[in-house]
């Protein structure tokens, strides 16, 4: 069996050469569809969701710091709530001897599985200093649905 050194093999080199930028470029992250690219770095945005319920209702709070309400798009399926948007960011500074702009931008949707039928007609959404909040009733049938199992002790 014969045995070659690497400099006999240039394309083995070539792609391990590539592999090595490739990874310091994108610091070894995975492409994500609200992936964001500022001074030539990968960032995402993800944004924080927080879901509650009680017997009447499903509340939802989504954190959505540097946006408006003209950014964001809320939609309703049978079974699952989906908030999109886009976050724009534009900072400018300005002194006696420079000028600097910096922008971020991204594209998120967060999608949220709705564990019971909601009353789609009386489901409100209001935003208030960064934050949304999604108001889901639930529907009569889902409310009549529940029932109450005691637990026993032997």
């Amino acid at each position: 069996m014969e045995v070659k050194r690497e400099w006999e093999l240039p394309f083995a080199s070539l792609q391990r050469e590539m592999n090595r930028l490739f990874d310091n470029f994108f610091g070894g992250t995975q492409w994500s569809p609200w992936t964001t690219f500022e001074r030539g770095n990968v960032e995402t945005f993800t944004p924080h969701v927080d879901v509650s319920e009680t017997d009447k209702e499903i509340k939802i709070s989504a954190e959505l710091p540097g946006m408006d309400e003209n950014d964001i798009d809320v939609s309703l399926t049978r079974d699952t709530l989906t908030i999109k948007g886009e976050k724009k960011e534009d900072k400018e500074d300005k002194g006696k001897d420079y000028y600097r702009v910096e922008r971020s931008y991204g594209l998120f949707t967060r999608s949220i599985p709705l564990p019971v039928d909601v009353s789609t007609d009386k489901v409100e959404a209001t935003f208030k200093k960064g934050i949304l909040y999604v108001t889901l009733p639930k529907a009569v049938s889902a409310i009549q649905k529940t029932k109450k199992v005691p637990v026993k002790s032997k």
